[in-house]
């Protein structure tokens, strides 16, 4: 039984970036999980993305680019305002600048970087670097 399928989704991306695959197949497939991952393709992680529909309800065909190190949910989905990027980005990134934070807002997933720019809070999502 699934607990997490964005977690099960950013593991299988992990263990077959550590492991050297080109491509991974993750599933099953959400819209949540979707623009996840199209928030990691905008950022540069990720390449190209192909939703394929099966009898049980979809997956994503990803192609890697071996820039990931490292990936993971963050749990709690913590809320974070306007001014408290800072923090986060201490606790979930290695260094300043480096990697991004995937939030969802009240406009939509995005990164971080990108809700900063806005001047807009949300919740923390994912981290990846």
């Amino acid at each position: 039984m699934q607990m997490d399928p964005l977690a099960d989704a950013l593991i299988a991306i992990l263990n077959a970036e550590k492991t050297g695959k080109k491509t991974v197949t993750v599933k099953p497939a959400s819209k949540m999980i979707a623009n996840v991952f199209r928030t990691i393709q905008r950022a540069g992680y990720l390449g190209e993305l192909e939703y394929v529909e099966d009898h049980r309800g979809g997956m994503f065909e990803i192609q890697l680019m071996g820039r990931i190190n490292k990936c993971g949910v963050i749990k709690p989905r913590f809320p974070v305002k306007q001014g408290e990027f800072e923090d986060e980005e201490r606790k979930y990134l290695p260094a300043r600048g480096f990697g991004i934070l995937v939030m969802t807002t009240s406009e939509g997933v995005m990164t971080h970087e990108d809700a900063k720019e806005r001047g807009i809070g949300g919740r923390l999502l994912a981290y990846i670097y």
